[in-house]
């Protein structure tokens, strides 16, 4: 008894100290727990805090959209100027990875799908509807795919940027970094401080051949009106002129045929009257032939001078219209897919059928890319600033394949091509080289769209696409955020890729008046 008592007095504290020592292992868990929850929070905190560049700003050149980081950063001449966290699409709407270009902005824009909801100073990449504007920060991915930055933040922004100014939409963290490479456009100094008397030159020279095409145009409508009714004449004086052939062959006979001298003096009196008829409408018809032929030969000639002119005055205005868009940032855009090198400048002119303006696309030329089977990943090259090489370049990449210098050196850009737009190269310029091709949604309003195909786009593949020209609308609608009624859905239940697929390039729209 007294050794089970001893033995109750020991155990029974320990009944007792086991929980003890329970409650103190699941505080401290639960202090791990707090403290990973706290530090979490805090990293949160610390991702989701906008940042300033302790510098004078210049005009943003890029903006570079993280997926992974849920950040955007904006870029000028020298470096980041300013970040931000951001809400892109969540699953089955992701936001797509991609290169794009600001195409329109709308400072009060508003859905016309998801009940009038504000979207303040959208900045739109897409005719789809995929834009970057302000709108509220869950501190995760919220979106239907636009990106979302902090009201103030987008507000800020909005003045600052361009028509034209690159975004790109990377799946990881990317940022530019210096770089340098023989094949990267390098302009000539003199080029560029002649351009400007080139284009007012090219100018008045194309005004001067509109004037003389109009001219020699109207010319040649006056010519041809008036000798359109001569051929009609001298056919009529033709066949009078034969019927009085066949009278006085007729008076001849009668005078030959008369039996007395009364007869035969009446016979010739009328003989004398029908040759001189024959003889006055043979006059006529000479003299109309003659008339009719110098006009008909007059006609053609100012005919072929209208067709002179006209061509003359198309090749001064496309010199012009080179001349004036030397002035203008180029982009060129190589696709391992196509196998082609496309060429954008922005025109400034407004769209013909309402809203964002005309991008020139008249350089599409073929290129030979070295081991065309192997991926070669997405590449910017973006120049920044002139130096005393003629341009600072920055490269920024957003998927697997080469690195940024080999993918370069796969690449041979056409002598005609460089020989076109490399001399008056601007900041701003840049060189896209990606496996993918176009988007569809490239078109004549729109630099270049293109998408990284190996990640989702639901964001993207569920919007109402781009319609023709003739279909186009001015309000249209982002985050969510499609466009007016009248679009066809490309999907109606579309679900993330994961997988690179093929996507068919673009359209061209027609050109007219641009280079």
């Amino acid at each position: 008894m007294a050794n089970r008592s001893m033995t109750a007095q020991f155990t029974m504290p320990m009944r007792h100290r086991r929980p003890t020592v329970l409650a103190g292992l699941a505080i401290a868990v639960a202090l791990v727990v707090l403290a990973d929850d706290a530090s979490a929070k805090q990293a949160r905190r610390a991702q989701t805090t906008e940042a300033v560049a302790p510098r004078e700003a210049g005009e943003p050149i890029m903006a570079i959209v993280s997926i992974k980081s849920q950040q955007v950063t904006f870029y000028d001449a020298d470096g980041w100027i300013t970040r931000a966290p951001v809400s892109t699409g969540v699953s089955g709407r992701e936001t797509p990875a991609g290169v794009f270009a600001v195409l329109e902005k709308n400072k009060d824009h508003r859905s016309n799908m998801y009940d009038d909801a504000a979207m303040p100073n959208m900045q739109r990449i897409t005719w789809n509807g995929v834009a970057l504007h302000g709108g509220p920060l869950p501190g995760y991915a919220a979106s239907h795919g636009c990106v979302r930055m902090p009201y103030g933040f987008a507000d800020r922004l909005f003045d600052k940027t361009r028509i034209g100014m690159r975004v790109i939409i990377s799946p990881i963290d990317a940022a530019p970094v210096e770089f340098s490479h023989p094949a990267l456009l390098t302009p000539k100094a003199e080029a560029i401080a002649a351009a400007p008397g080139r284009v007012e030159v090219l100018a008045r020279e194309a005004a001067e051949a509109a004037t003389a095409a109009d001219a020699a145009k109207k010319l040649a409508a006056t010519s041809t009106r008036e000798a359109k009714p001569l051929p009609a004449a001298l056919r009529k004086l033709q066949s009078l002129k034969a019927r009085a052939d066949v009278e006085l062959a007729s008076a001849d006979k009668a005078v030959a045929a008369a039996k007395t001298d009364e007869g035969k003096a009446r016979a010739e009196d009328a003989k004398q009257k029908a040759a001189a008829r024959a003889a006055e409408l043979g006059a006529q018809f000479e003299t109309a032939r003659a008339d009719t032929a110098s006009k008909l030969d007059a006609a053609a000639a100012a005919k072929d001078a209208a067709k002179a002119a006209e061509t003359k005055k198309v090749a001064a205005t496309k010199a012009a219209s080179d001349a004036k868009l030397a002035l203008e940032p180029v982009s060129i855009y190589i696709s391992r897919e196509t196998q082609m090198l496309y060429v954008r400048r922005n025109t400034h002119k407004p769209a013909p059928d309402g809203g964002g303006e005309v991008f020139d696309s008249s350089i599409e030329v073929p290129i030979t890319i070295r081991d065309p089977g192997r991926p070669i990943g997405t590449h910017v090259f973006t120049a920044m600033a002139r130096n005393d090489a003629g341009l600072r370049w920055s490269a920024v990449t957003i998927d697997e394949g080469d690195s940024a210098k080999a993918a370069l050196d796969r690449i041979t850009i056409p002598q005609e091509v460089l020989d076109r737009i490399a001399a008056t190269a601007l900041p701003r310029s840049s060189i896209v080289i990606s496996d993918e091709p176009l988007s569809a949604e490239t078109n004549y309003r729109t630099e270049f769209v293109a998408v990284l195909n190996n990640q989702p786009q639901g964001g993207f593949i569920t919007r109402k696409p781009t319609p023709p020209a003739d279909l186009m609308a001015s309000s249209d609608d982002a985050d969510g955020d499609g466009f007016g009624s009248f679009f066809q859905r490309w999907n109606a239940d579309p679900a993330p890729v994961q997988a690179r697929r093929r996507v068919t390039p673009y359209q061209r729209q027609p050109q007219t008046g641009w280079w």
